[in-house]
């Protein structure tokens, strides 16, 4: 028998479908991703905290999910939504079903619901408060409760994601990853002469996967951490995080930013972006419905070169705020949104999306690179 679950946003809409994964009831921001895979990458992201997402490819869960493709120790969003779970898991790297997976993070799911309609509505009015309910049904109930959760504007969620203590990063990039590009393969270094400090404010872990690729030793501080114990570690660079929710109430990251800035190279993706811009002056705004997918389309300024890109952000960096010390690198060609920035005086830059493309295309790898070559240049410059 099948269990009914329905979803009420906060503008009166029900949507009814069929409950699976744990069975209960949550409260978040519903949104939508439009990668057609890859599904158990952003499950694990750390940045859906406090969210219920939408799929917008018709048929999850073909795959299954396996232990090597976790971006964390668990799943962090809220609620999942999709149009069709896929009865049949068909892939030898299989360990597990969707729906096993989230009946084992207790994570309340739902499909079955025209999802169509579903993002249309959310791009037409907007990210809206939700509930995803499994146990109750009555649609007045569950709306009043959407109009009464707590949103994402003002809210510290990084610190519901953050690191219990330092570590120091083992795990090396997946050899899936190098399969047939020989020259990906010898790009890899095993030496480790450099060593960068991570703070994690919600970090995917495909990204110490990538430094450490480069020839980084990788220690992972809490994104709390002060900027004098950053530089106790005698870092050759700080590299600043993706994480969940509104950037402009972590004044505690934000100030040590400022604290680091010209101390030792920089680089930021994400929320690490946003914070970098916010310690340099600017100011950031919630986005309509914000950038979700695997097929997001940046224009790299220098180049004239067009990078298709994986992106999870509900926040943006404001351009009429941006301080002349910040130099535009990157757009989004959506909507024309700064998507990369960089100092005009000091090493410091980032970007608004994930070049460590888990799951998504490799086009922005280049980026790991460029921050070695600063750290190697500032190295060199120190000798």
């Amino acid at each position: 028998m099948t269990q009914p679950a329905k979803l009420a946003l906060e503008d009166g809409t029900v949507y009814t479908g069929i409950a699976f994964g744990a069975i209960g009831e949550v409260s978040g921001e519903a949104c939508f991703n439009t990668s057609m895979t890859g599904y158990q990458e952003i499950l694990t992201d750390p940045s859906y905290r406090g969210q219920i997402l939408t799929m917008t490819y018709p048929q999850i869960g073909n795959y299954g999910v396996n232990a090597e493709d976790m971006e964390s120790a668990k799943i962090h969003m809220a609620g999942f939504i999709v149009r069709e779970v896929s009865r049949v898991v068909s892939n030898f790297r299989s360990d597990g079903s969707l729906d096993e997976f989230l009946k084992k993070n207790n994570v309340v799911g739902m499909s079955d619901i025209d999802t169509r309609a579903l993002v249309r509505r959310l791009r037409n009015s907007g990210s809206m408060k939700a509930v995803l309910s499994s146990v109750d049904l009555d649609d007045a109930s569950l709306v009043e409760k959407a109009k009464n959760s707590a949103g994402l504007v003002g809210r510290d969620l990084v610190q519901e994601v953050l690191p219990a203590q330092q570590s120091l990063w083992e795990e090396d990039l997946s050899p899936w990853i190098k399969m047939g590009d020989k020259a990906r393969a010898l790009a890899s270094r095993k030496d480790q002469d450099l060593h960068v400090v991570a703070l994690d404010y919600g970090m995917k872990w495909n990204i110490p996967r990538h430094l450490r690729d480069l020839g980084c030793q990788v220690t992972v501080l809490p994104g709390t951490t002060s900027s004098e114990e950053v530089l106790r570690h005698n870092p050759d660079g700080i590299f600043l995080s993706n994480g969940p929710g509104d950037p402009e109430p972590l004044t505690g990251p934000i100030e040590t930013i400022q604290g680091l800035l010209g101390k030792k190279p920089i680089f930021g993706i994400c929320l690490g972006h946003q914070l970098l811009s916010l310690a340099c002056g600017a100011k950031t705004f919630k986005l309509k419905f914000g950038h979700r997918g695997a097929n997001q389309p940046v224009l790299d300024i220098a180049t004239d070169k067009v990078e298709i890109t994986s992106q999870n952000h509900g926040f943006a960096v404001e351009e009429a705020s941006l301080p002349d010390c910040l130099e535009i690198t990157h757009r989004n060609l959506n909507d024309n949104t700064i998507a990369g920035v960089k100092h005009k005086e000091l090493a410091a830059f980032s970007v608004q999306y994930h070049p460590e493309a888990s799951a998504g295309p490799h086009d922005s790898e280049y980026l790991f690179t460029r921050f070695r070559e600063s750290m190697d240049q500032q190295k060199g410059a120190a000798v």
